[in-house]
């Protein structure tokens, strides 16, 4: 029977791939961070939207920058909570932990949290499916193809998740790499891991906010289940569905990442003047006031110091409202770290704010309605959707046709497949598209759109 999971065995400084490693002047959990932003798959989120097309006149956000700023958050995040655990009955270990290491793990799993999402904003992941969703028809040629994978298959192919797929970046074991992936600890892997559910498991999960998507595809999941298993993770009895609670660590991940998109974005659409001064300033200072530690004098002051330059007002009041927002979720934290624990906490620690929730919400609809409705952004999901798809259809097609009976064309097409991507002609249709997915889903925004022309001959 499985220990119950307390603040005291909820981490682990194990490396994922690895049995033994050596010790050096950073801590394991430094490592991990030190690990991913030295990798190719996270330089390669500069090169990804995060919302906006990447203007050549104002610079915004992408995934890079995102990450960077998120993972900060994180690390206050994690450095406040870890020191309110800390007033709890503890082992040496955990204090130590909570003291000195917590503020690293999530830092690192801040780092890594959006990995796993293909080039062209959230648009990529529906492109992606689309191939397959396309062919979940009742046409005897579909329900062939459809037959070639069993149900927990076809349902990651047509619901391919970013979550999951950070999961099997950081994990996976690709040819002529080392075993292990990144070799990150448990702690850091289990805290991305914010859907903790198979694509199975998701369905008919309405109102269950650990379900509302899955946090791994089916080939990965002996790697889910020894990451639930050495973290203590709390499994739910969901018929023959593999679903866990979710970890406490990914309460603080997730608040890092709603803090910078929520307030980060609005920033943004200032600088593209898609919001007017007077909006964005409002309604940070809206949040800011709430703060009972909030001197308004000297913010009106600084403010004034500030006056001619838009852009530098903004900002500031930004990085404002951005420490009240994480002061406000660390403390929700500890208020509701017995329920977190237990796995009975059933929403996000930013939806659980109160006095803040009438102005987030304000900041959410001019969002829908100014920034992810803007013109530029709805042209770039569209070519996204054209491009992510049509390369899937290439690629996948090609796959699936055995190797003695592929045309020129399709031989061709194999070729452009990285070493590292290349799957054994005998592996199942599942394990062959997986590969496929796993190059495209990495491609970035550049390099997608190269590609896709090339392909089509619009360039040579």
């Amino acid at each position: 029977m499985q220990d119950m999971m307390t603040w005291n065995n909820c981490f682990s400084p194990k490396r994922y791939g690895v049995d033994d490693s050596p010790k050096g002047i950073r801590t394991e959990f430094e490592r991990d961070w030190d690990r991913i932003i030295f990798s190719s798959p996270f330089r390669r989120l500069q090169n990804k939207t995060q919302v906006f097309p990447l203007p050549k006149e104002v610079f915004v956000h992408n995934r890079l920058t995102h990450s960077l700023e998120v993972s900060s958050v994180g690390r206050s995040l994690g450095k406040i909570v870890g020191e309110r655990l800390c007033e709890l009955e503890l082992d040496e270990d955990a204090k130590q932990f909570y003291q000195n290491d917590l503020k690293n793990v999530i830092a690192a799993a801040c780092l890594a949290h959006d990995m796993g999402n293909p080039a062209f904003g959230h648009s990529g992941e529906e492109a992606i499916s689309k191939y397959f969703k396309e062919r979940d028809t009742k046409k005897p040629e579909d329900l062939e193809f459809k037959g070639l994978f069993t149900p927990g298959e076809w349902r990651d192919l047509i619901t391919f998740e970013g979550n999951a797929n950070a999961l099997r970046i950081i994990t996976m074991n690709q040819r002529s790499r080392f075993p292990g992936g990144f070799r990150l600890t448990y702690s850091t892997i289990g805290s991305i891991i914010k859907y903790p559910c198979e694509s199975l498991g998701s369905e008919g999960s309405k109102g269950s906010k650990h379900r509302k998507k899955y946090g791994y595809f089916k080939i990965d999941e002996e790697v889910f289940l020894d990451v639930a298993n050495e973290l203590k993770m709390i499994r739910e009895n969901v018929e023959s569905r593999v679903v866990y609670k979710r970890h406490p660590f990914v309460y603080l991940v997730e608040a890092a990442d709603d803090i910078c998109y929520n307030i980060i974005d609005f920033e943004d659409a200032h600088r593209l003047g898609l919001l007017p001064f007077e909006v964005v300033k409002n309604m940070f200072i809206d949040i800011i006031v709430k703060d009972p530690e909030t001197k308004m004098d000297d913010l009106k002051f600084k403010m004034s110091i500030l006056e001619e330059d838009n852009n530098e007002t903004i900002a500031y009041l930004r990085s404002k409202a951005i420490n009240v927002l994480t002061k406000e979720c660390a403390e929700k934290f500890w208020e509701d770290k017995d329920k977190i624990l237990s796995g009975n906490y059933n929403t996000a620690l930013m939806d659980d704010l109160p006095e803040f929730r009438s102005t987030l919400k304000k900041i959410e609809d001019a969002s829908i309605k100014s920034i992810y409705n803007a013109r530029g952004v709805v042209e770039l999901e569209i070519a996204g959707f054209r491009i992510m798809s049509g390369l899937v259809k290439d690629f996948v097609t090609s796959a699936l046709v055995s190797k003695d009976r592929r045309d020129k064309e399709q031989q061709k097409i194999m070729e452009l497949l990285p070493n590292q991507f290349r799957f054994d002609e005998t592996s199942s249709p599942y394990i062959k598209v997986m590969h496929i997915l796993d190059f495209i889903s990495g491609m970035t925004d550049l390099f997608a759109l190269k590609l896709y022309r090339k392909l089509r001959g619009i360039e040579i």
